[in-house]
Formats: structure tokens, sequence, C-alpha cells
């Protein structure tokens, strides 16, 4: 057998190194996350929340699909009880094998159930979402100003937008998930913005 060209082996290592970095990454914020109080994670969560509903992404939106927060993510429950006031539809994700699909819900208590992962997932025999153009509200692990994005790991959020390319795509994120720089490859897709309790990051600016 031929040794491989050094090209694939340099490219082989720097995924290596990338997987190491990551999960490091994942270590570090989950400490933090739960270093956190409930209070402290309630308080910054409608902090993020001020922020989303200013947004002309989220008062444009007919329908918005939002995750199910779990294990002191940004908490999206009051953020999706408001778009229900704002007269939006609104659909969370769940994990059908490999994929991701969204389904609408009309109650956050009648309408979910426990899934994957032991994240609440909306019922099965809900309507699935159907739009192409919505806002979509999605988490991750750890964030740059560049709005570079590390993920949990299941390549879920990346599949489900390179099918639906007209997604309208916000991450929430509290500041100690903000660092000045994460590891990431090339085709990895950064949301549009950003958002935490302080700030919006986008692209060409930091408000």
């Amino acid at each position: 057998m031929e040794p491989l060209p050094i090209w694939v082996k340099n490219m082989e290592k720097r995924e290596i190194d990338l997987k190491i970095q990551k999960k490091e990454l994942r270590k570090e914020i989950g400490r933090l996350r739960r270093a956190h109080t409930d209070e402290e994670i309630h308080k910054m969560s409608l902090d993020v929340l001020e922020r989303i509903r200013t947004l002309p992404e989220y008062q444009d939106a007919e329908a918005v699909y939002a995750y199910v927060d779990y294990k002191h993510e940004v908490e999206t429950g009051d953020l999706i009880r408001l778009a229900w006031q704002d007269g939006k539809r609104v659909a969370v994700p769940r994990v059908c094998g490999q994929e991701m699909r969204f389904f609408y819900i009309t109650s956050l208590e009648d309408d979910l159930e426990e899934g994957s992962f032991g994240i609440r997932e909306p019922k099965e025999d809900l309507s699935p979402g159907d739009e192409e153009d919505a806002l979509l509200l999605m988490p991750g692990v750890a964030f740059d100003t560049m709005r570079h994005r590390v993920g949990y790991g299941g390549g879920f959020y990346d599949r489900f937008l390179e099918a639906h390319t007209g997604m309208v795509t916000v991450a929430l994120a509290f500041e100690f998930q903000l660092r000045k720089e994460v590891p990431f490859e090339e085709f990895d897709i950064r949301p549009a913005k950003v958002v935490t309790e302080k700030r919006c990051l986008m692209a060409g600016s930091d408000t």
C-alpha cells in the first residue's frame, strides 16, 4: 500500500485537532452552564428575549422555528409564548433518525413529550412545519465574534439548513458562550445573527 500524500495526512491531522478542540470547548461551556443558578439563567434569558423581540427578523416573521431549551441553554418558553401572543405560528424540532424535523405546537404543556437525549420534543401526530422562510432560532455550545458556531456534534442543524436555504437564522447564546475564536470548518453554516443578553453579533458589526 502506497503511503498517504502529505496533504492528506495534514488534512486528517487538522480534522482530529478540530474534534479535540471542540470536545474540550463543550466540556468548558458545560461547566460554565452548571455554575449558573436557575435564577441567573432565567434572568439572562429574559434579557435575550428583549433583544430578540426588537429584531426586524422577528417582527416580520409569520412563523418562528424555535428549539426547546435544555440544561441551561437560553430559555425559549417565554419567547414561544410571546410569539403566540404576536400571532405567529411556532414550530419546534423532533429528531427523526439522522434528521431533524419541525412540528407546529400551540401548547408547551400538551404538545411536548420527552424525546431524544431527554429533550422535550413535539408529539409526532402534530402538523409538520412547511415554512421555507421562517425565522429559525437556534442553539449552540459556543460562538465567536464572526458568528462561527460549535454545536453539540450531531450535525442536525447543519443538515437541516442545507436542505432549507431560505430560513432566516438567529442563534441565542449567553455571553459566557462567546469566544474570540472557536474551531470551525469552512463549510459550517453560520447564523446571520447571534444574540446574547448584552449584544447582537451580525455581519460587519458588533452592537
